[in-house]
């Protein structure tokens, strides 16, 4: 556990210094130590909340967050998070969709960004709120807040410039992690929820510490 805690750590350090959650890492490491993979989901979430809210704060205090375009996506966005979230899902599967969305979204940040003026989105940024929905479905049913899909799809759109993308990929993550916990409690009744809380614990003060540290860099 000792070890586990301290990968969270620097997990959360690294992401929270530039707004994300670190939620697929936090998944990928727990499927790795073996934990049973209904508890992933709820555990990864927990996280994400814990390290994006004071992301989230210091982008909104900072004037950064683009506040009518970020709430059109999360407000999409968070009630497929809580259906995903609690769609019923066996491991096999879980795995499967984990394993395939961390490979796009590798995929997706090697793309070029399109050509033409940097200070002007492609014809697909107007597109982007139509992602949104499946994405917070996703970020629900494999317990990752969805940051780490929008954002390469904003980027390529060129929706706006890079710390815009960060403040909104943050309150996505922040939103989506709120609702997809949600569900994912409703899902697994309060037996497995006491067992990632028992679990958990050292992971979320890690978390809570090294994102602190992370947003502040």
């Amino acid at each position: 556990m000792a070890a586990l805690a301290l990968a969270f750590f620097v997990t959360a350090l690294l992401y929270a210094s530039v707004g994300f959650g670190g939620g697929s890492t936090y998944t990928a490491l727990l499927a790795l130590a073996e934990v049973d993979y209904r508890l992933l989901p709820l555990l990864s979430l927990a996280c994400n909340l814990v390290v994006v809210t004071g992301s989230s704060v210091r982008f909104g205090r900072a004037g950064v967050t683009p506040w009518r375009g970020a709430i059109l996506l999360t407000g999409l966005a968070a009630p497929a998070a809580f259906i995903g979230g609690l769609t019923p899902i066996g491991e096999a599967g879980f795995l499967a969709l984990l394993g395939g969305s961390l490979v796009f979204t590798a995929l997706s940040m090697l793309l070029p960004v399109a050509g033409g003026d940097p200070s002007r989105p492609t014809r697909f940024a107007r597109s982007m709120p139509l992602v949104a929905v499946p994405l917070g479905y996703l970020a629900g049913l494999v317990g990752i807040g969805g940051g780490i899909f929008l954002a390469p799809l904003l980027h390529l759109a060129r929706w706006n410039d890079a710390r815009a993308i960060a403040a909104t990929a943050s309150l996505f993550i922040l939103v989506n992690s709120l609702f997809g916990l949600a569900g994912q409690v409703v899902k697994n009744g309060s037996g497995r929820l006491g067992a990632a809380v028992e679990l958990g614990l050292p992971l979320l003060v890690a978390v809570a510490v090294a994102g602190q540290i992370g947003s502040l860099l």
